[in-house]
C-alpha cells in the first residue's frame, strides 16, 4: 500500500517531466538542423516547479517524516513502530524522504547549470536557496550526509562520500549569500513567475526568505562552538526579513484532485485515509486546554477548535466501545466535557488497539484544512461519504508552511532572551503569539469552508489568553521564560513538525510526555468511576537523536559509513 501511495505522490512529477519533453519536442519546430526526437535541455520554468514539488514534499506526511516527526514532538500518537521512539533502520518514511531530497537535489542542481548557463540568474538564486534549505533538513534529520559529491552521476560518481556535517553547515551559509546576490542581480531573459510555486517570482521575498532562513540557521547554531558572531551581526545589521504573514515560505495547496491530489497531505493521511492513523495527542491536548500543571495552568487556548475535530459531542459516550450500561467508555483518552478521544504515547491500555472509527478526534481546520469542531460533532467516514445529515465535507485546503512570521518572531524572541538580539522578549513573544493567532485566521480565511468559523483575532478570549502567558512570562526564572518560548512556538507550528524535532533537540523544550515519570502524567478525570491510569503508558527506546541513515543507502554506496546509532549520534548543534 506505502508503494503505491509513493507512485501517486511522485505523479505530478512524472506529469511535469512529460510536458516538458513535448514542450521541448515542439518548440522551434522549423530549427531542421537540431534533433527534436531527442531533447537533453527541460525548461526552467518547467525545472523549477518540478524541484518545488519536491521541496514541499520534503518533512510532509504521507509516506514522509511528518508522520514520525509529529509523534517524537507529542502533537501526534501512534500505534506504529515510531511510538516510543521506536523507528528502524529499514522505516519507509526516512527512506522516502532521504530518496525525495537527493532526487530533487538532482533536479536542482540541473536548474542551477542551465541557468547559469543561459545567464537566467534569478533562476541560479532560487535554486541555490532551495539546495540550501533540502541540505539543512538533510543534516538535521542525519548529520553527515552526501553533498559535495552528491547528485553528480552524470560525472561518475555512483557512491557519493558523507561529508562531515559541519562543513556541509558552513557551506549553506555561503551558499545562501550567492543565492541572494544572483537573486538581487535580475539577470536574464527570463524570470520565474508562475512557475514559481512559492513566490510567484517576487524577488524580493525569496531574498527575505533568505535571511530569516539564514537568521534562522544561526539560532539552531548558537549554543555549537561553529557560531559566527560577526556573520549573525552582519545579517541582523542588514535587517531584512519577514515583515509579515504575507511573507510567510508555504507551499499552498489546493482542492484540486486530478490529475494528482493537491489537497494538504496531512488532511489527505487522516481524513481521506481508508485506514485511520493520524491520533492527536492528550498531552499536547492537555496542554491546550490548560490542564498540565507546569505551564499554562488554568490558561485554555482559544485555538483548540480549529486544532482539533472532535467527531463525538460533548457528555456522549464515545459510539464505537462505550457501554451505556456502566458508563465505561472503554478509551484510552477521552475527556467528556469535550468529546476529544485519542490513544496516549507508549499505552499499552486495554483498549488502544481496538477499532473506534467513529470516535477518533481529527485535525482540525487550521493544520490541514479539516473540519473546525462546532461542538455539534458527526461522523468523518459520512461526511466524506456525503451522507445526508452528515457534516459538510471539509476541503482539505490549507498550505505547507515550511517557514512563517510567527515562527521567526518566536526565533526573534528566543534570541531575545539568549541575549544574542537586543530588546524585550515579552514583547516579542506577545507579538509572535498575535501573529500566530492571525495565521491561523489566514488559513481559515482561504479555506473555503461551508461552515461558519469565527474570527480569532482581538476577541477576548485570544486577549485574556495571551495576558496571561505574558503574566506568567514575567514571573518565570529565566529557564522557565525559555521553555514558554518554545512551548507556544511548539503550539504555533502545530503540523510542521521539523521544526519542532530541532527545536527540542537544541533546548530541550517543549518538555514531552514522559510514561517513565513519577508524577502523574495526565491530569484528566471524567469522575465517572473509569480514571485514566498511567501505569498502562510505558517507554521502552530511548530518544532518537537523529535519524538512522536508510539502510538501502548503506547497503548499496560504497563510500557511506557504518549504520549509527540513533539514540547516541549527535546532530552537532544539539545542546
Amino acid at each position: 500500500m506505502k508503494i503505491l501511495k509513493t507512485i501517486k505522490n511522485n505523479k505530478i512529477k512524472l506529469i511535469l517531466f512529460v510536458v516538458s519533453i513535448l514542450l521541448i519536442s515542439c518548440n522551434d519546430y522549423l530549427d531542421v538542423n537540431t534533433d527534436k526526437d531527442n531533447p537533453t535541455v527541460a525548461p526552467l520554468n518547467f525545472l523549477l516547479t518540478n524541484t518545488q514539488v519536491g521541496i514541499n514534499d520534503a518533512t510532509d506526511f504521507q509516506n514522509y517524516t511528518g508522520e514520525i516527526l509529529e509523534v517524537y514532538t507529542h502533537q501526534m500518537t501512534t500505534r506504529e513502530e515510531f511510538d516510543q521512539y521506536g523507528t528502524k533502520v529499514t522505516n519507509t518514511n526516512i527512506e522516502n524522504e532521504w530518496n525525495n531530497i537527493y532526487l530533487t537535489l538532482t533536479d536542482i542542481e540541473t536548474l542551477i547549470k542551465q541557468g547559469n548557463e543561459s545567464d537566467n540568474l534569478v533562476y541560479v538564486g532560487i535554486g541555490q536557496m532551495q539546495k540550501a534549505y533540502l541540505m539543512s533538513i538533510a543534516v538535521d534529520l542525519w548529520g553527515d550526509s552526501p553533498f559535495s559529491e552528491a547528485a553528480q552521476l552524470t560525472s561518475g560518481i555512483i557512491s557519493p562520500k558523507f561529508d562531515d556535517q559541519k562543513e556541509i553547515y558552513n557551506s549553506i551559509f555561503a551558499l545562501i549569500e550567492s543565492a541572494k546576490t544572483n537573486i538581487a542581480s535580475d539577470s536574464g531573459l527570463k524570470k520565474p513567475s508562475n512557475d514559481d510555486l512559492f513566490y510567484g517570482g517576487d524577488t524580493d521575498k525569496w531574498i527575505k526568505f533568505a535571511n530569516t532562513f539564514k537568521l534562522k540557521l544561526y539560532n539552531q547554531v548558537r549554543l555549537s562552538d561553529d557560531f559566527d558572531q560577526e556573520g549573525f551581526d552582519a545579517l541582523v545589521a542588514e535587517n531584512n526579513f519577514f515583515t509579515s504573514i504575507d511573507d510567510d515560505f508555504q507551499f499552498n495547496q489546493t482542492k484540486n484532485q486530478s490529475p494528482t491530489d493537491e489537497r494538504n497531505k496531512l488532511f489527505l493521511e487522516s481524513y481521506n485515509s481508508t485506514q485511520f492513523g493520524t491520533y492527536m495527542s492528550p498531552w499536547f491536548y492537555e496542554i491546550l486546554k490548560g490542564m498540565n500543571p507546569n505551564i499554562h495552568n488554568n490558561n485554555p487556548d482559544p485555538r483548540m477548535k480549529y486544532y482539533f475535530y472532535n467527531q463525538i459531542k460533548k457528555n456522549v459516550l464515545p459510539p464505537d466501545l462505550g457501554d451505556v450500561a456502566t458508563g465505561n467508555p472503554k478509551a484510552d483518552y477521552w475527556d467528556a466535557s469535550t468529546g476529544f478521544f485519542s490513544i496516549r504515547f507508549g499505552s499499552q491500555g486495554p483498549w488502544r488497539d481496538f477499532s473506534t472509527e467513529k470516535s477518533y478526534t481529527y485535525p482540525g481546520i487550521f493544520p490541514c484544512g479539516g473540519r473546525y469542531d462546532d461542538e455539534k460533532g458527526g461522523s468523518v467516514d459520512d461526511m466524506m461519504a456525503g451522507k445526508n445529515g452528515a457534516p459538510t465535507k471539509p476541503t482539505g485546503i490549507a498550505p505547507h508552511r515550511i517557514l512563517t512570521y510567527d515562527e521567526f518572531l518566536y526565533i526573534q524572541a528566543e534570541l531575545i532572551q539568549a541575549e544574542k538580539l537586543t530588546g524585550s522578549a515579552s514583547s516579542k513573544l506577545e507579538d509572535a503569539i498575535k501573529a500566530s493567532f492571525a495565521k491561523v485566521d489566514q488559513i481559515v480565511e482561504n479555506n473555503g469552508a461551508d461552515q461558519t468559523v469565527p474570527v480569532l483575532t482581538g476577541t477576548t478570549a485570544v486577549t485574556t489568553f495571551i495576558n496571561k502567558i505574558l503574566d506568567e512570562f514575567s514571573e518565570a526564572s529565566s529557564a522557565k521564560k525559555l521553555e514558554i518560548i518554545m512551548t507556544q512556538k511548539w503550539v504555533a507550528t502545530f503540523g510542521d513538525p521539523a521544526d519542532q524535532y530541532n527545536d527540542y533537540r537544541r533546548t530541550g523544550f517543549p518538555i514531552l510526555a514522559n510514561p517513565s515519570s513519577p508524577t502523574p502524567e495526565y491530569q484528566l478525570d471524567n469522575e465517572d468511576g473509569f480514571p485514566i491510569d498511567d501505569s498502562e503508558t510505558v517507554l521502552k527506546n530511548l530518544y532518537q537523536t537523529s535519524f538512522y541513515w536508510p539502510q538501502a543507502e548503506l547497503n548499496v554506496n560504497k563510500n557511506a559509513p557504518a549504520q549509527k546509532n540513533a539514540t547516541t549520534y549527535k546532530i552537532f548543534w544539539d545542546n
